[in-house]
């Protein structure tokens, strides 16, 4: 109890001399015409330190130079003026923090502070768990200009205020954001919306600064931004989540995609912050910026840990004075990175989509997005994507018949060819050289079935590119599939497994399972046919590790990838599985393709260069073997 009672009359004793230091405090405090006479007295201090500092000194302001915006009397006016220089006009002026716009596929935010876009919503899509897509929000994105000004201060934009207002100029939304010096001196940030359109025309210039400028210091436009996570597979999305610039009018290049990389590039027309289905593009609408230094930061250390950001994206550009003010006209596009979109606003952004490099991106652009855009237009997606490769292995048809035409005739030619090994087993190279003369004369060289399958790789490989940035599959449906963009899940693991992940998608499977039945029923074959020559490698033995190799690395590489890629590879391996029955039972005839081979195999058969020459390194080479061999006994 003792212990209770001094801790309450400790407390006591604490309040009471509270009190009385408050009291004392009040009593002492000094009078109103105190308070002025000695701001006036630390003002004139102030002057005349400043008199005494160096005048070639440059001051470099902070966000922390800057209180908020509040009505000031004359004296503290002054007090500003001497802290801030000319910019100190804007600090007192008010104006409310956040101004809202929204048109047809906006919701923009404009901050108060620094001038920009705080938020860009994008209303007419969601990410994969129905949440609206943003582009900018929670300060994931910063964009300002660093300048210095004749009293050799440096300021950046983003510690300023602005005074926004909006107006309209027809159908159009235009507002105005301006950092004022004075009422008719100013850094103005100009946003014009159109109805319905993705690109936002921007201007950056200034009014009544050029004895305020210290044009002699550049001017430097900064650009940042974190990509926000959209998709259900942020390591895919990463995977598609790429810096892409065009420079000298027309050609086209990337930062790294899966590490950090930096880039210092001259004449550049374009700046796209790719974050897969959707883009964040500056572009430099009346000259190109003269020189940007970019780099890419990847965000993703821990693709199993739920990451909000993919990767950090900066460039920073020098602006140029005219007369010694500032004008500069861009362009601001926020919006899905869609190719019918990009496409109509003739400056080449949907070069930034990845179609694939040479041929591939060519065949891409010329065939597969205006054959899929006309399919879909009449079909549901998953169908569409049926069709489409029903006609592209329609289209391939005649090379799958140029193999099959070469195993049957290889298949033929077997009982003679090993008959030559048999009789040359001894002499590996005369053998080879045998064995290269019949199947010379049959037209049946193994040859002729390689080269029709290379002539499949390119429209495969633009596929494989193609089905990943269709923005028209995200979120589709089909079947058991929530969205064709994305992986399809029949089952979610309780744990990760390395390289597969943390669920088991079915169409992969299916995949796997069709192309290990068209490999047995084709490499299989092949295996029989091919014969194991001297100094080559095995390949009956490396083809049989490919039938198991092969589905092995479909079902785990796509597990992760988007399920309309998976579907195409079903379908194409059982359409293929398909047409190799109808030509091999019901095309190629044996008896006939025999009777063919004897007719060539009479004929006389003239070499070409190429055959003249192996065979004249191969008798150059029995030469020197037998030469060694005649040394040593």
């Amino acid at each position: 109890m003792e212990e209770k009672k001094l801790d309450i009359n400790s407390i006591i004793g604490f309040i009471l001399i509270f009190g009385i230091l408050v009291y004392m405090m009040y009593q002492n405090s000094p009078t109103e015409e105190e308070v002025e006479a000695q701001k006036i007295a630390e003002q004139e201090q102030v002057e005349a330190e400043k008199k005494e500092s160096k005048q070639n000194e440059a001051v470099v302001t902070t966000s922390e130079d800057y209180s908020n915006t509040q009505v000031l009397d004359s004296t503290q006016r002054v007090a500003l003026q001497n802290k801030l220089g000319a910019i100190s006009y804007a600090s007192t002026l008010p104006g409310s923090e956040i101004t809202t716009v929204e048109t047809d596929v906006f919701q923009l935010k404009f901050q108060r502070k620094g001038g920009h876009l705080a938020e860009v919503k994008l209303k007419k899509f969601v990410d994969y768990d129905s949440v609206p897509i943003y582009l900018v929000k929670d300060d994931n994105s910063a964009f300002n200009i660093t300048f210095s000004t004749s009293d050799n201060r440096t300021h950046n934009t983003q510690d300023h205020p602005f005074q926004p207002s909006v107006t309209k100029s027809g159908e159009n939304t235009v507002v105005s954001m301006k950092l004022k010096f004075s009422e008719r001196e100013f850094i103005e940030y100009r946003y014009e919306l159109k109805p319905n359109d993705y690109m936002i025309d921007f201007s950056i210039k200034s009014q009544g600064l050029s004895g305020v400028f210290n044009t002699s210091q550049p001017i430097t436009l900064d650009w940042k931004q974190k990509g926000l996570r959209h998709a259900k597979s942020i390591s895919y999305e990463n995977r598609y989540t790429r810096l892409t610039y065009m420079y000298d009018e027309d050609r086209v290049d990337k930062l790294s995609q899966m590490s950090d990389d930096e880039e210092t590039v001259e004449d550049v027309e374009w700046l796209s912050y790719r974050q897969h289905f959707f883009s964040s593009i500056l572009v430099s609408g009346d000259s190109p910026f003269k020189k940007v230094e970019m780099t890419s930061k990847d965000l993703v250390e821990d693709e199993d840990v739920d990451s909000l950001f993919t990767k950090l994206y900066t460039s920073k550009m020098p602006l140029a004075y005219s007369g010694g003010e500032i004008y500069k006209d861009l362009g601001l596009y926020y919006g899905p990175t869609d190719a019918k979109i990009l496409k109509t606003y003739d400056k080449d952004l949907e070069e930034s989509i990845p179609f694939g490099w040479g041929i591939f991106g060519w065949i891409n652009k010329a065939i597969f997005i205006p054959l899929f855009g006309w399919l879909s237009g009449m079909l549901p997606y998953g169908i569409a994507i049926i069709v489409m490769t029903i006609l592209v292995k329609l289209m391939l048809s005649f090379v799958q018949y140029k193999q099959f035409l070469s195993q049957a005739k290889m298949k033929i030619l077997k009982p003679e060819l090993d008959a030559i090994r048999a009789k040359y087993k001894d002499n590996k190279l005369k053998a080879q050289q045998e064995t290269m003369a019949l199947q010379n004369k049959a037209g049946a060289s193994p040859l002729s079935g390689c080269l029709p399958g290379l002539m499949q790789i390119p429209v495969f490989y633009a596929l494989f590119m193609f089905f990943p940035t269709a923005f028209d599959l995200r979120q589709k449906s089909f079947l058991w599939v929530d969205d064709l963009s994305s992986y399809d899940s029949i089952a979610d693991l309780p744990f990760n497994i390395p390289f597969y992940g943390d669920h088991v998608a079915l169409f992969p499977i299916l995949a796997a399972i069709a192309i290990f039945f068209y490999m047995k029923m084709t490499t299989g074959q092949q295996m029989a046919q091919q014969p194991t020559q001297e100094g080559m490698p095995d390949m009956g033995k490396m083809m049989k590790y490919m039938i198991y190799f092969s589905p092995i690395l479909m079902l785990v590489f796509f597990n992760n990838y988007a399920s309309g890629l998976s579907l195409y590879y079903f379908i194409s391996n059982l359409i293929s599985i398909g047409i190799m029955l109808v030509i091999k039972n019901y095309i190629i005839d044996e008896e006939k393709v025999l009777a063919k081979i004897e007719t060539q195999k009479k004929k006389p058969k003239k070499e070409n260069r190429f055959q003249r020459k192996m065979k004249e390194m191969m008798e150059q080479a029995e030469q020197q073997k037998q030469a060694q061999q005649r040394r040593k006994k």
